[in-house]
C-alpha cells in the first residue's frame, strides 16, 4: 500500500517552498515521524516527517523543485514492511565491520546546516562517522573533519596522477573560474525584504557612543554567580534589551508600526534578535521582553542561537516582533547603518567595544566605548524622538541602576 506524503502547512502567509534535500532515498526503511525531506521556505528550513513506518517509495518532487502547500512530495510503501524489518538485524554484523558503513547509509540524512558545512568545506560525508542521534552526521563532525583535512594535506599533494588534470583545466580557462549557485528561498526573501525597506521607509540613522565601563564591571562581578544560579551566561544583549524597553516605553512611536493610513501602537515589547544562521541572517523574536528578567532574556537568546545554528528555527519563532536589535560587534564591526526589519519602524545596531580616549571631569582617560546606531522610519518617528530614544538607551547602559528602578 502506498501512502502519500504531501507538503505540510508551512505557516501563516507561506504558500510554497523549495525541496532542499531528500533525506531518505527510494528503498530505504523509514520510521514513523522520521524526517524524509527538507523544505526551504522564505524564512526557515522545514523537515517533513513520515506519517507511517515503511519503505521510502518514489520521489514525486525533485530537489530544487518549487512545491505548493498540499502538493504531493513522495510515497511511502507500507506493504511487506514486517517482512523487511528483520533484514537489517541479520546484516548488522557484516555492516558493523567497516568504519565508514554508517556514514554511507546516513549520507542522505543531512540537516540543512550539515549539508551547507559539507559543501563549504568540501567534505565527503561518506568518510565521516556521525556522532549524532542514530549515527547521523552533525555540523561539529563536519568541522572536525575539515580541520583534520587541513592539518594533513600531504596525501593529496603526493598523489602524482591527478596533478596534470587540474593544470590542464586551469590553463584552458586562463586560471579564472566561475560558479553559479541558485539563491535559496531564504536568501531571496532577505534580499526582497531589505530592498523593500529601502524603497518603502523614509529611513534615517542616528548615532551615539556608550561608555561600557559600568556594564562590563557588573558582568565581571556577577557573571560566575549568575551562571551558577541560572545556567546561562550574562551577556550584553540582556542589558541592551532592558535598556531598549525603557526607551520604547518612553517613546511609543519607536515601538509602533504603520499599517495603511493607521499607526499601530503596542503595549508590549517583542524584540527580534538578529542572529547568523548557516543559510543567512534570521531574526527570531523574544516576546514580552518588558516582562522578562535578565536571565529569561539570556536563556531565550541562547536557545534561539542554538536553533539557528542547528537549522531548527520554526516559522512561529520568527513571527511578529515590534523592534530589532542587531549586534554587528560580534563580527568586529565598528559602525554601521542597520536596515529596518519591515513592518517594524526601528532597529538598534550594536558594534564592537574598544578602548578609546575620552574626557571625564576635565581629564583624558581611556574607557571601553561602543558606537550604537538607531535606524528609523522618518514617516512615523521624528528626529527628536529617535535621538531621545537612543540617548535613553545610552544612559541606561552607562548607569545600569536605571534598569532596576525604571528610569
Amino acid at each position: 500500500m502506498s501512502i502519500e506524503v504531501k507538503v505540510p502547512v508551512l505557516g501563516e502567509s507561506v504558500s510554497e517552498a523549495t525541496v532542499g534535500q531528500w533525506l531518505k532515498q527510494p528503498g530505504e526503511a523509514v520510521a514513523v515521524d522520521e524526517p524524509i525531506a527538507s523544505l526551504e521556505t522564505d524564512k526557515v528550513a522545514v523537515e517533513v516527517p513520515s506519517p507511517v513506518a515503511g519503505i521510502m517509495g518514489a520521489h514525486v518532487a525533485a530537489e530544487g523543485d518549487t512545491v505548493a502547500v498540499g502538493a504531493l512530495l513522495g510515497l511511502i510503501e507500507t506493504s511487506g514492511v514486517a517482512a523487511a524489518a528483520p533484514a537489517p538485524a541479520a546484516a548488522a554484523p557484516a555492516a558493523a565491520a567497516p568504519a565508514p558503513a554508517a556514514p554511507v547509509d546516513d549520507a542522505a540524512a543531512l540537516s540543512p546546516a550539515v549539508r551547507r558545512a559539507v559543501l563549504e568545506h568540501g567534505i565527503d560525508p561518506a568518510t565521516v562517522r556521525g556522532t549524532g542521534k542514530d549515527g547521523r552526521l552533525t555540523k561539529e563532525d563536519v568541522l572536525a573533519a575539515a580541520v583534520a583535512k587541513q592539518a594533513a594535506p600531504a596525501p593529496v599533494v603526493a598523489a602524482p596522477a591527478p596533478a596534470p588534470a587540474p593544470v590542464a583545466a586551469v590553463s584552458s580557462s586562463g586560471g579564472r573560474g566561475e560558479e553559479r549557485v541558485k539563491m535559496t528561498r531564504l536568501r531571496q526573501t532577505i534580499a526582497k525584504r531589505l530592498k523593500q525597506a529601502q524603497e518603502t521607509a523614509a529611513m534615517l540613522t542616528t548615532f551615539n557612543d556608550v561608555d561600557m565601563s559600568a556594564v562590563m564591571e557588573a558582568r565581571a562581578k556577577y557573571k560566575d554567580v549568575f551562571e551558577k544560579k541560572h545556567g546561562v551566561k550574562l551577556g550584553l544583549m540582556s542589558f541592551f534589551a532592558k535598556a531598549s524597553v525603557l526607551a520604547l516605553k518612553d517613546i511609543p512611536s519607536v515601538n509602533a508600526q504603520l499599517q495603511g493610513d493607521e499607526i499601530v501602537y503596542f503595549d508590549y515589547v517583542d524584540i527580534s534578535v538578529a542572529v547568523s544562521a548557516p543559510n543567512g541572517l534570521v531574526v527570531p523574536v523574544v516576546r514580552d521582553v518588558d516582562k522578562m528578567s535578565f536571565a529569561g532574556i539570556e536563556k531565550a537568546i541562547a536557545e534561539y542561537g542554538k536553533k539557528a545554528r542547528d537549522g531548527t528555527l520554526t516559522m512561529a519563532d520568527m513571527a511578529g516582533g515590534t523592534f530589532t536589535i542587531s549586534n554587528g560587534g560580534v563580527f568586529g564591526g565598528l559602525m554601521s547603518t542597520p536596515i529596518i526589519n519591515p513592518p517594524q519602524s526601528a532597529v538598534l545596531g550594536l558594534h564592537r567595544i574598544e578602548d578609546r580616549p575620552v574626557v571625564r571631569n576635565g581629564e583624558i582617560v581611556v574607557r571601553p566605548m561602543m558606537y550604537i546606531a538607531l535606524s528609523y522610519d522618518h514617516r512615523l518617528i521624528d528626529g527628536r524622538e529617535a535621538v531621545t530614544a537612543l540617548k535613553t538607551i545610552k544612559e541606561a547602559i552607562e548607569d545600569p541602576t536605571r534598569l532596576l528602578i525604571d528610569m
